[in-house]
This record gives C-alpha cells, sequence and structure tokens, in this order.
C-alpha cells in the first residue's frame, strides 16, 4: 500500500523494553507506537508532512519510503526468533487448543445466506480480546469492562490499549476467515501492523434462471490516510451489499461490478464527512487526507467471471490443470505500473524501486476522480479466482508464482487454500495485512445461498 515514512531508531521499547527490530513501527510485545515515541527527539522544527499530489500522482505524502519494504527473509523455524504467533498457526491450517470464535460484524464479515464465518483475534496468550483469564471483569459499581490480557489487571481504552501496561489487545479483526459452500476467504493481521487494515466480504445468490453467482470482494485501507480499516470495512459492505442486491434481479455482471464500486466510494466518502475531515464541495475535499482504500471483486457464474478493481489489490486466474497457464487479471493503478505502461522501465525495475507501491488510484472523498476497471472473461477449463491484497501478491508476484502457491484441491477446498495463502505470506515475512478470497470457476449448482 502506500508508503510510510522510517522512524527514528529506538534501542528498546518505551513501554515494555523490548528491542525493536529495524524498521518497526509498532512494539512486537506490547504493541506501542514506536514511531510516536521516536517523534520528539527525531523531528525539527518546522517539519511538515509533504501534501498528497492528486490528477494521477501518487497517493503518498510521505518523502521516505517504509524501510525493508517486502523485503525480509525467510522466517527461521523457531518463528522469527520471537514466541511463536498463534494467528499465524491457525493461518496454516494448524489446529490449536480451544480457539476463540465469534461471528464478525457486518461491516467487517458479510456472508450472506449458509454462511459459517469464523472470527478469531488471538494474543500470545490465545485469548480473546478483553477476556482476562481468570481475572473478574466487574468493576466498582457494577460496571463491566474487559481487562487486560496481559497483566488481568488493567482496564482497555477505547484504542485497545491497556490502561495500566499499555499492553495492545487483540481485535476481532487480528485473523478472520468465513466459508460458504464453494467460497472462502482468510484475512490477517499479519507479523508486523498493530492492526488489520484490509476486509472483505463474500456472498453467495442465484440469478433470475436459477443458475448459482459467487461474489467476493477484498479491500486495503491506505494506511497514510486516515480510519484505513474502517474505509475498507465500508467499501467491502458497500461492495457486496450492491452486488447481491442487483445480480439477482438480472443485472449484466459487468454493470454490477462497476455499479457496486460506486456504492464502495460513496460510502467510503460518507466517512469523511462524519469525521469533518471533508469540506463541503468535492474541490475542498482533495486537500484533505481523507479515509481511504483500494477494492478488488470478483463475480462468478456457471460460465463467466467478472473483476472489478480500483487500485493494487490484484485478481488471478488459476486453473485447475497445472500444464495450462495462469494469468493475472488486473493491472495495478501504481506507480510501479505506470512506469511499465510508459516503457520507461522493466516491470523488475519498477517494482523494485522504493516508489513502486505508491497508488495512482484508490477509494476516498480526496480522489482526483473514480475510474473503475471492469473485466470479464469466459474460461474454457475449471480453476479458481485468488482475489487478494498486497499483502498476498508481494510473496506471489507473478501469476506463476501465485499457481505454485495455490494448492492442487483449491477449487474443492477454498477455505484451506485461503488458509494456505494467508501462510504462505506470513511464511514470506508477514509484512503487511494479507486477504484473500479463493472462488472456484465455475459456480457449481445447489452452491447458492438466497438473497
Amino acid at each position: 500500500m502506500s508508503q510510510m515514512p522510517q522512524p527514528a531508531q529506538l534501542s528498546a521499547c518505551p513501554t515494555c523494553d523490548e528491542p525493536p527490530q529495524a524498521g518497526d513501527r509498532y512494539c512486537d510485545q506490547c504493541g506501542a507506537d514506536l514511531a510516536a515515541a521516536a517523534a520528539p527527539a527525531a523531528q525539527a522544527p518546522g517539519d511538515l508532512p509533504v501534501p498528497p499530489q492528486l490528477n494521477g500522482a501518487v497517493r503518498s505524502p510521505h518523502s521516505e519510503p517504509e524501510p525493508d519494504d517486502y523485503e525480509l527473509a525467510a522466517p527461521a523455524p523457531d518463528g522469527y526468533g520471537q514466541p511463536a504467533d498463534p494467528r499465524a498457526a491457525g493461518a496454516l491450517g494448524v489446529p490449536e487448543a480451544a480457539p476463540p470464535t465469534e461471528t464478525g460484524t457486518p461491516a467487517e464479515i458479510d456472508t450472506g445466506v449458509n454462511a459459517s464465518t469464523h472470527t478469531s483475534a488471538a494474543t500470545s496468550t490465545g485469548s480473546m480480546a478483553g477476556t482476562g483469564a481468570g481475572a473478574d471483569p466487574r468493576l466498582p459499581g457494577g460496571e463491566h469492562r474487559p481487562r487486560c490480557a496481559a497483566c488481568q489487571e488493567g482496564t482497555i481504552d477505547q484504542d485497545g490499549y491497556c490502561e495500566r501496561c499499555g499492553h495492545a489487545q487483540a481485535r476481532t479483526r487480528d485473523h478472520m476467515e468465513s466459508e460458504l459452500e464453494g467460497i472462502a476467504a482468510a484475512s490477517d493481521r499479519g507479523l508486523r501492523h498493530h492492526r488489520n487494515e484490509d476486509a472483505f466480504a463474500v456472498s453467495a445468490a442465484a440469478l433470475p434462471d436459477g443458475s448459482p453467482v459467487m461474489v467476493a470482494v477484498v479491500c486495503d485501507g491506505v494506511s497514510s490516510a486516515t480510519r484505513p480499516d474502517d474505509a475498507s470495512a465500508a467499501a467491502a459492505h458497500a461492495a457486496g451489499e450492491a452486488l447481491r442486491a442487483s445480480l439477482p434481479r438480472g443485472a449484466h455482471p459487468q454493470q454490477a461490478m462497476n455499479e457496486a464500486i460506486v456504492a464502495a466510494a460513496e460510502a467510503v466518502n460518507s466517512l469523511a464527512v462524519e469525521t469533518g475531515a471533508a469540506a463541503a464541495h468535492p474541490e475542498g475535499q482533495r486537500h484533505q487526507n481523507a479515509p481511504a482504500c483500494t477494492i478488488v471483486s470478483a463475480v462468478v457464474t456457471s460460465d463467466i467471471l467478472t473483476i472489478g478493481w480500483v487500485g493494487d489489490s490484484r485478481a488471478y486466474w488459476v486453473p485447475d490443470d497445472r500444464t495450462a497457464p495462469p494469468a493475472r487479471l488486473t493491472e495495478d493503478d501504481s506507480w510501479a505500473a505506470q512506469m511499465v505502461a510508459a516503457g520507461l522501465m522493466s516491470e523488475a525495475e519498477a517494482y523494485a524501486d522504493e516508489r513502486a507501491h505508491a497508488i495512482t488510484g484508490w477509494l476516498g472523498a480526496d480522489a482526483y476522480e473514480l475510474e473503475p476497471h471492469t473485466a470479464s472473461y469466459k474460461p474454457d477449463r475449471p480453476g479458481v479466482v485468488v482475489v487478494c491484497t498486497d499483502g498476498l501478491w508481494n510473496y506471489a508476484e507473478s501469476a506463476e508464482q501465485m499457481a505454485r502457491a495455490v494448492p492442487p484441491d483449491a477449487r474443492s477446498r477454498p477455505l484451506n487454500s485461503a488458509q494456505i495463502l494467508v501462510g504462505h505470506a506470513l511464511d514470506g515475512g508477514g509484512h503487511d495485512n494479507v486477504t484473500v478470497a479463493v472462488v472456484p470457476f465455475p459456480a457449481a449448482p445447489g452452491r447458492a445461498g438466497s438473497a
């Protein structure tokens, strides 16, 4: 996603004294904001952020990229030299002892009918946020507030941190999974970010002729914008709702996709108005750092698949017959893609550049204009569509690399495949939030839920 500035390096976390790794913005142990702690010593008087450029320019208000972006070495067998992250085991499909689960809210996971939804938020203690194993959550006066899972004494503030020890509590969105019969998605916070700014929606319905249709929407919040997690959740929910409403009425998939992206953009725009970040006139909004996200969506029927996107989240085609070539179905709205399209750099040179992931298209009130991309395909053989954020494709960038990462039985076991793909990103370093939906093609009869 958008690049972030390099924080001044601290020798130890000011909250828990854990030595940070190079480039960490948040403490791996307690979640403290290292950049904020280092800012008073590092920032010179008069330093101001560079405003984002618009009208086709990149959306990156920072002059320096996030350090070591997507260049982390493969993990050591003992788990990156740190205590094992239980979320990584869950993402790989390895059973955990009594994993906590709960149903996600509609804005986070919108699974439609007949869905089996699993969301978990585990810390190193394996506890749900606010459960505080062994702690009495009751406060004087009968007030109920969650206790800290780490110290089991402090209460949790509205930002999710212990008011006593400062420990970051697990959030529902740290790890999410959703499965319907024939379609599945998984999302994980990753190993380097303090929250998950991705979101997804998956659903199944029926077209007017009774044939099935499956929908997957994946959104990635722009980290340099305000409220990126809210932006992605609002966009995924709005697009999923729009597609579930229009497709059963007989709308053409490409037209339905275009309208769904417009609905998602309007939902993200409304967040700027809610927070007072946007001016009443659209021209004024472009001078604000409004909530923003990318979007990619797939609609799969019995004979056609349709893709829609804005930004740098991607869709890939992976056939069951691995002797047939896979394909990338989207073109990034990014600096690197522009350089390649203009013939100024090779793809390898462009994506090796520190500016590669600066996006040139996004959903948000400060976007210059909305240009949804849509495309339809008619594959001549069965396979799966992989819909994902850059948290995955940075570790499997080409279509061939993605095809090697997708299990051979992906079409019959989409949830297991989504878990394995999340695990692939975590094994590669887990530098970013990672979200992936696996959509089998063709949509099989009998797998459609009611609208």
